[in-house]
């Protein structure tokens, strides 16, 4: 407990300093710049009871998404089967796939122009799905071809058993740090001004709020030379105007 509110007490000596130059280029500079700053080598602290802390932070007005937590699907395959159907060119010219792209439970996403995937959140498990296309010989014998028919197709899933250890492993409580910011790239600067201990996040607001299309899915695979999948993290994702939203308990702390 206090070294919680020990990092308290440094955010509020941030705070003093006002403007900040990044310490790194970049989305991720405005978190890595504030672990360096607090001498924070895991992006969670101890707190009150010795219930760990997810640490996060973001520049103010940003669109970017915030990271709840990552958890691959199952089984350990489906990786590859979205990166073979789904992937398509990297950028690095390199002759690999990769795969990066959001998904919700609203509506299938698109990917360069064609139609995606999605995921559709049961009582017990969460599918990512696809569609799938059979031909059916309906019409043969009044000569109109064998019509098209769609069917879904399961191409990965989490059990919520799995996902509610992973959500509670990593959202106990969220101490989220909000930054003014000026400049870009390497000149960038931030103001950590203002910070909010969040708690109350449980595992059935979590599912409500992926139903809603709140929380998403992020999914971000690429390549290995030998042709594997490697995953980067597919996350559990939000804006940061509903993160605040997502949390029964707020209370401002700087």
């Amino acid at each position: 407990m206090q070294e919680y509110w020990n990092l308290v007490q440094k955010l509020k000596a941030i705070k003093i300093q006002g403007y900040i130059r990044t310490h790194r280029a970049g989305d991720t500079g405005v978190g890595k710049t504030l672990e360096d700053l607090l001498g924070v080598k895991e992006n969670n602290i101890p707190g009150p009871n010795g219930i760990l802390i997810e640490l996060k932070s973001a520049r103010k007005d940003s669109s970017s998404m915030l990271t709840l937590f990552t958890k691959s699907p199952s089984p350990n395959r489906s990786n590859s089967v979205l990166l073979q159907r789904f992937g398509y060119p990297s950028k690095k010219g390199n002759n690999r796939l990769e795969l990066h792209t959001t998904i919700n439970a609203l509506a299938l996403n698109t990917l360069k122009g064609k139609t995606g995937f999605k995921i559709d959140v049961f009582d017990d498990r969460i599918e990512i799905v696809g569609l799938a296309f059979a031909r059916t010989s309906l019409n043969n014998f009044i000569g109109k071809g064998e019509p098209v028919t769609a069917l879904k197709e399961v191409l990965g899933y989490w059990d919520m058993i799995t996902l509610k250890k992973s959500f509670e492993r990593k959202l106990p409580k969220l101490l989220y740090v909000k930054a003014d910011c000026r400049g870009r790239g390497e000149n960038e600067e931030f103001w950590y001004n203002e910070a909010w201990l969040l708690f109350g996040f449980d595992f059935k607001n979590f599912v409500e709020f992926l139903r809603k299309g709140k929380v998403l899915v992020d999914i971000r695979i690429g390549q290995y030379p030998d042709g594997r999948p490697h995953d980067h993290g597919t996350g559990f994702r939000v804006f940061p105007d509903d993160l605040e939203l997502c949390f029964l308990h707020r209370e401002r702390v700087l």
